[in-house]
């Protein structure tokens, strides 16, 4: 079976799909719609930057579920194999349940602007911060971390000795120094503007409601994998439910690729810019056969893999 992952904030990078939206007018078509439905040039900042603007996250956020869906667009009726489940990255959950036909792509490029700007405000700038802690499993890290005082926790399992912490700056800073007393290997400060996936993001959520209410969501024709609960899900009210959920939850990437192999996935297929998904696959299970597409001259390689693979 195949699986289509999508990638989340933090792969955005200027010229971002942009060889798909001049090779192909439905990557074109996909850009243009996302422009209309938050009336910003987006299309312009993924093609042109500057990168401080591409950074924020009120613009990171729809600017990479359009530069996501423009490839997948392309991609999709190419396959060779139906797809038979979906999942993304924190943000990339929004792409996911696009592709799933689960949300229209002008209301989750609506839906991501609110969602990125009300993050950005739950905290002021300077005093969050995310740190990624390598060389110590995920329950270590939940250990160290609860002996801290003030907020911090995992927000991203994002490998079996990767996990990614939030929270306020003092308390990440002190849950650091314990986590490298514990035999942590590297410990890495993110360049991100707010501490995602933690408490602090709750008046984030709490305002996200109304606009995940007030947007339609129909039930998914392909199943996605959920961030929160790292199981399959359909239902639309399922999504509204998960969606405001996974702006305080961890996203619990290693499970989603566990469950992906569980219920039969041999090749999973990252879209969208960058290769961080396909990375982190391979060191969650070596059995899983990975491959992404972020550019055109990618299509004919990974198409013929896949295909391989799955005849």
């Amino acid at each position: 079976m195949l699986a289509v992952v999508f990638p989340g904030q933090g792969s955005q990078e200027v010229g971002m799909a942009m060889e798909f939206v001049r090779r192909f007018p439905e990557a074109r078509e996909v850009f243009e719609e996302a422009d209309e439905a938050v009336q910003l040039p987006l299309s312009r900042w993924a093609a042109e930057g500057p990168e401080e603007v591409l950074r924020r996250t009120e613009i990171a956020q729809p600017a990479m579920l359009a530069a996501s869906h423009a490839i997948y667009r392309v991609v999709e009726p190419r396959l060779a194999a139906p797809v038979a489940y979906v999942a993304g990255h924190s943000l990339g959950e929004y792409s996911a349940l696009v592709a799933a036909g689960a949300l229209a792509l002008g209301d989750a490029v609506s839906l991501v602007r609110r969602r990125g700007a009300l993050m950005q405000e739950a905290v002021p700038e300077g005093r969050g911060q995310m740190t990624a802690v390598l060389g110590l499993p995920g329950d270590e890290v939940m250990r160290v971390c609860a002996g801290v005082d003030g907020v911090v926790a995992a927000a991203n399992f994002n490998s079996p000795t990767q996990t990614v912490v939030a929270g306020e700056s003092k308390a990440v800073s002190a849950a650091c120094a314990a986590l490298a007393a514990a035999g942590a290997t590297k410990l890495v400060q993110l360049p991100v503007s707010a501490p995602f996936h933690c408490e602090l993001m709750r008046p984030a959520m709490e305002k996200l409601t109304p606009a995940l209410s007030e947007t339609c969501f129909w039930n998914a024709r392909i199943p996605v994998i959920s961030n929160v609960t790292a199981e399959p899900y359909s239902d639309a009210e399922d999504a509204r439910a998960l969606l405001r959920e996974q702006v305080c939850a961890p996203v619990r990437w290693v499970d989603c690729v566990r469950t992906l192999v569980r219920v039969g996935v041999r090749v999973q297929l990252e879209v969208g810019p960058g290769r961080v998904l396909s990375a982190l696959a391979r060191k969650i299970d070596r059995s899983l056969i990975c491959a992404n597409v972020e550019a055109p001259e990618d299509m004919e390689r990974v198409l013929a893999c896949i295909g391989e693979a799955l005849g």
